[in-house]
């Protein structure tokens, strides 16, 4: 792991865990009000080794690139954040980009934006060979760091191979883009409502795994995407690290009473998807 994702990962990590490895990661809610109260989720690719065909949120680890200090001259917000912070957030406008293909920004020329946004200039930032600020430079566009708001932080079990310390923002999608999946990480994306989700999920039609169907549970809480945010910025942000405890002779995850989702004990082998 490149040195500056590794500081990150570091001091994301001394916040909450001691363990050194793990990896972090951002993910974003996109909202919208029309024609109801909406979010923007993914399908996973089959082949990918992890949440393999489940409905989720775009993102994805942080990159050494996302820490980049260049990346001053070409977001909003700059200064109101850590070099961790920046990092993540910008790390978030990047897999949005990537995944989906809409881009948080300002002063987005639309005639400019169609080819900057077409799937091969998508795939080639994903796999490394256009840096995502070129992209943006470009486009003379900033990006909204200071439109992001932090929705909640999950941090993988201890038990789980690999670990990830990931930080769930919320915002308003723009409402001239249109989601488009890059078929190799995420091959649908739906526009749907977190009850409507919910209820999927239940049903046994989606499939969703645990963390994102906490979050889903607690962005139907909302009313409309403002009504998310509002909420997002009086909710204090509690780090949900879930654990295992024996009940009855069988397992079940755990999490914070006080995180915001209320008393939450899942038996193991549903929320590992069993």
């Amino acid at each position: 792991m490149p040195a500056l994702v590794r500081g990150a990962g570091a001091q994301l990590s001394r916040r909450m865990t001691d363990a050194p490895e793990i990896k972090p990661a951002a993910t974003i809610l996109l909202l919208r009000d029309e024609p109801r109260f909406e979010v923007l989720m993914v399908k996973r690719h089959h082949q990918i080794d992890f949440a393999s065909g489940a409905l989720v949120f775009p993102g994805g680890k942080i990159q050494q690139a996302d820490a980049d200090e260049a990346w001053a001259d070409h977001a909003l917000g700059w200064a109101r954040y850590d070099a961790v912070e920046r990092a993540l957030r910008i790390g978030a406008i990047r897999e949005s980009f990537e995944e989906a293909g809409v881009l948080l920004a300002d002063g987005i020329d639309a005639a400019r934006f169609s080819a900057a946004s077409d799937l091969s200039v998508r795939k080639a930032v994903d796999r490394g060979e256009l840096p995502f600020i070129d992209v943006v430079r470009d486009l003379g566009a900033k990006l909204r760091l200071d439109g992001l708001a932090v929705f909640s932080r999950w941090i993988t079990p201890t038990m789980m191979p690999k670990r990830f310390d990931t930080y769930f923002y919320a915002m308003r999608a723009p409402a001239d883009q249109v989601a488009v999946c890059d078929g190799r990480e995420t091959v649908e994306a739906e526009w749907i409502a977190p009850s409507e989700a919910i209820a999927l999920a239940a049903s046994k039609q989606r499939t969703i795994i645990f963390p994102t169907l906490m979050n889903l549970k607690l962005l139907a809480e909302a009313e409309s995407a403002a009504d998310c945010i509002a909420r997002a910025a009086q909710r204090p942000l509690v780090p949900v690290l879930p654990h295992v405890e024996q009940r009855d002779g069988a397992p079940f995850l755990v999490i914070p009473s006080d995180a915001g989702y209320g008393e939450v004990s899942e038996p193991l082998s549903s929320a590992m998807g069993g």
